[in-house]
């Protein structure tokens, strides 16, 4: 196999790199004056079973559209150059937000990246912690892998002190699946009950409303409040407020992918929330380290169960 990584800086490929025992392969990027850039392996692909990290997160390197674009060149270059497969891992999936219409002449941002995929010749995807699984399996054509983060988080979980009582929760109606199945992972592995709920939260034009409505008993409960990413923080704010006004004693926050835009950490800075725990598919750089409230940070590695996800593939030749 090769192995590539497209930022240089992105610590998750290297600790992925590590996991898998595989160098990182060299390759070029060159970046004109106007802002065009030529991407090249330094290694010749021919015959092999290629896995390309790719990162999607804006920083001050590039922004999404930059780090999509380049991607998607890179894996067509490969393919031009003769590798037998190339498997595109991306930590964290740009635009899979926007996987529907929800008003008139809404674009479906995730199936034209599916297509723009599938037209630059990749043949397998591997994402941690999309969106809206269903919604990412129907929009791909290729092989799609989804690894889910909550894995991520089992470990913490079982080795809080004491034994408390535990439930998980979805901060809004379309993260209870992912919810349930992080719920049924604890039941297994903790061997003892563990309680569910939701807030009811609803958003039109922008604006939210029905976010103080808690289904579910979480009176005295330590709440483990899951999502798929954290973006400017308001959603895990009201959701555990609304929590702790239901009676919950605690409320943690998870999230595979902490973006942290805008104000997140004034808004994850409120006494409602407990600690915030995400993986480094993204890193924190926009929450202030001299910030108080970074102390309630903890990022957790995906590296481990990326590289479980790509031994399989190779083992199995999928």
């Amino acid at each position: 196999m090769r192995l590539f990584a497209l930022d240089a800086g992105y610590a998750l490929a290297a600790a992925l790199a590590s996991r898998l025992e595989e160098p990182l392969a060299p390759h070029e990027l060159r970046v004109f004056e106007d802002g065009e850039c030529k991407l090249r392996p330094l290694v010749d692909p021919r015959g092999d079973d290629v896995y390309v990290v790719a990162g999607l997160h804006g920083d001050a390197s590039g922004s999404p559209h930059d780090r999509l674009c380049r991607l998607l060149m890179f894996v067509a270059t490969l393919h031009d150059h003769g590798a037998r497969r190339v498997t595109a891992v991306v930590p964290y999936l740009a635009y899979a937000r926007k996987d529907r219409r929800t008003k008139p002449w809404d674009p479906v941002s995730l199936r034209y990246v599916a297509q723009w995929f599938e037209a630059s010749g990749m043949d397998q995807l591997i994402v941690l912690e999309a969106h809206n699984v269903a919604a990412l399996e129907n929009a791909f054509r290729r092989p799609t892998l989804h690894v889910s983060a909550h894995g991520l988080f089992d470990p913490l979980v079982a080795a809080w002190p004491g034994r408390p009582t535990f439930v998980v929760a979805s901060p809004d109606a379309g993260g209870v699946k992912r919810a349930q199945l992080w719920r049924e992972s604890l039941l297994e592995r903790l061997q003892r009950p563990v309680g569910f709920a939701m807030v009811d939260k609803r958003r039109s034009a922008g604006v939210v409303s029905s976010d103080r409505l808690v289904a579910g008993d979480v009176v005295g409960a330590h709440v483990l409040l899951l999502d798929d990413l954290i973006a400017s923080g308001e959603t895990m704010q009201r959701a555990a407020q609304a929590l702790r006004a239901a009676g919950a004693h605690e409320v943690s926050v998870f999230a595979a992918h902490g973006l942290f835009v805008g104000a997140a950490a004034q808004a994850l800075a409120d006494p409602a929330i407990a600690r915030v725990v995400v993986s480094d598919s993204v890193p924190p750089f926009r929450w202030p380290v001299q910030a108080a409230s970074r102390a309630k940070l903890q990022v957790v590695s995906a590296a481990p169960l990326l590289a479980h996800a790509i031994s399989e593939c190779l083992e199995t030749g999928r």
